[in-house]
């Protein structure tokens, strides 16, 4: 049923709000504590479609796991993966892709990963070469390096791997994540360029909160030593500054001011940055270890470069900041973005002309030329990509409290 909801501009918005928890911390705690030994409570986790896939595939693998709103109980595995007797579908998860490859190659015989035919077109080639220099051995149904993809699991050992210009950073997390259970010690070695880093930062933490460490011997490299194991505990999951970005751009657009109550400046999410580009184009930013507050100011104008290849995620709450903002927003390094669940450079090019808004694909990214809205009501669809679902599950609540709605001010592809 199509969801239809009339525009009513909001002159100024003030507004405390929450935000669900990070869906990429959530995931990462979910493979930690599908792993660990005993019994793990995650506070404030996501729980959305792709987490959902996730559970079901972890539970299949051998973790009890019991949702009751945002707390998860999550009965680890010790290490010890049960094979499931049958495929894994993951929708169109992509983490959840690429976290359970090396989670399988910890299990015993064959184990075989699927989803969506989207999430059956993104690439596992570097991974797939990685555990494969950590001896386990898989096989592709369709194309050689991407999904179906069965694991011949049981054979995780020691090693190096290295990855060199790769467009995910998955790679690296998934095999680190893994890593405390092989058989000697893993390195993991980034050469070139790799996108999203912060999202390795991510991964770190998370195994730390769990109790193994991954040495960080030199910049782009990891080192984790044989004979660690995760242990459970009690984990809060910081809320999604994804998420968060979306009312942050409602006081950038409308004035006023929002305040995220359950963020952390001080984050190892990568999107923390995306303040930067709102303090540079006139917004003002305050923060404590507990909330995140950004006030609306008078939009720089003229052109402006934002390089978003370490937050990917921002890049379409920066896209509709730039359609507003008179000048032109050149959006940089982020080509990767073609390989989501959707082509998100595409959608954001599709949508923005239903608005009159002049935008371009650029070989790694977008030019928009911004200023105002030339038409509104424009029908949105979600290009079958699980960001504008969350975002629908988001906004309704903040829209109550305003007694407005910022639809058109909030809503991107």
């Amino acid at each position: 049923m199509t969801d239809v909801r009339e525009i009513k501009p909001l002159a100024r918005v003030d507004a405390t709000v929450q935000v669900p928890g990070s869906k990429s911390f959530t995931q990462r705690a979910l493979v930690a504590a599908s792993l660990a030994e005993g019994k793990s409570l995650l506070r404030n986790a996501l729980i959305a479609e792709d987490t959902g896939h996730l559970v079901g595939a972890l539970r299949l693998l051998g973790a009890q796991i019991v949702c009751s709103g945002p707390d998860v109980i999550v009965t680890g595995t010790g290490g010890r993966i049960a094979n499931p007797g049958r495929e894994l579908h993951l929708g169109s998860n992509g983490t959840a892709m690429r976290f359970l490859v090396s989670v399988a190659a910890l299990g015993p015989g064959d184990i075989t990963l699927t989803g969506d035919p989207r999430l059956c077109e993104r690439p596992l080639k570097p991974l797939l070469d990685g555990i494969g220099n950590l001896g386990v051995s898989s096989a592709c149904r369709n194309a050689p390096g991407y999904p179906p993809v069965t694991i011949h699991g049981g054979t995780l050992r020691g090693g190096r791997v290295v990855f060199r210009d790769v467009e995910s950073s998955q790679y690296v997390s998934s095999i680190l994540l893994a890593a405390p259970y092989a058989a000697g010690d893993v390195e993991v070695e980034m050469q070139g360029s790799t996108v999203s880093r912060p999202y390795v930062e991510m991964t770190l933490a998370t195994m730390k909160a769990f109790g193994a460490a991954a040495e960080k011997s030199a910049e782009n490299l990891y080192a984790v030593r044989h004979g660690q194991r995760y242990r459970a505990c009690r984990y809060l999951v910081e809320g999604d500054l994804s998420s968060a970005s979306y009312f942050f751009l409602a006081a950038a657009l409308c004035g006023g001011t929002v305040r995220v109550a359950n963020t952390n400046f001080w984050t190892h999410q990568g999107d923390v940055r995306f303040l930067r580009y709102l303090k540079e184009l006139g917004c003002s930013v305050a923060a404590t270890d507990q909330w995140i507050e950004v006030s609306g100011g008078k939009p720089v104008e003229g052109d402006f470069t934002a390089s978003m290849e370490d937050i990917p995620d921002m890049v379409p709450t920066m896209a509709v900041l730039a359609a507003l903002r008179p000048g032109r927003t050149f959006i940089r390094n982020v080509s990767h973005l073609r390989l989501k669940e959707s082509n998100r450079l595409a959608a954001l090019v599709t949508e923005l002309a239903k608005t009159g808004v002049r935008a371009e694909e650029l070989e790694d990214g977008l030019v928009i030329a911004g200023g105002k809205l030339c038409r509104i009501g424009a029908r949105r669809p979600g290009h079958a990509d699980p960001k504008p679902r969350l975002r629908r599950q988001i906004l309704p609540g903040f829209l109550g409290r305003t007694g407005e709605t910022l639809w058109e001010h909030v809503t991107s592809p």
